[in-house]
């Protein structure tokens, strides 16, 4: 089965909306998809939880869907982010000095895509 980490590290809605669409994509194609939250696409976050955002419905579908796997710590806390983060129930990890690290997608075979 393919299975594929897609880290997202750019904080640009242009560019977010093709992680959700290509994670949405791959869990459909009968894929293994995990997001992984990294440096300012985490700032996102915090507009794509309200219901006025254009993308809000996107991103509560690859949420419930239990796609996005992972939030970097380090930089939840930068970003301002990590109150609204834990409030959205997304889990927050640390395992590469205060980062999310690609070892264990890696480990379990994923291919890691970054964007």
């Amino acid at each position: 089965m393919n299975k594929t980490a897609i880290f997202a590290f750019k904080g640009n809605s242009i560019c977010f909306v093709h992680v959700l669409l290509n994670a949405l994509d791959l869990h459909d194609r009968g894929g293994v998809v995990k997001i992984v939250l990294e440096g300012e696409a985490i700032k996102l976050i915090v507009d794509l939880c309200k219901p006025e955002h254009p993308l809000q419905p996107l991103y509560d579908k690859v949420k419930k869907l239990g796609l996005i796997d992972a939030v970097c710590r380090a930089c939840a806390v930068k970003m301002g982010a990590l109150e609204v983060i834990e409030a959205e129930g997304l889990k927050i990890v640390d395992d590469m000095a205060g980062h999310a690290g690609m070892a264990p997608y890696i480990e379990k075979g994923y291919a890691i895509v970054t964007l």
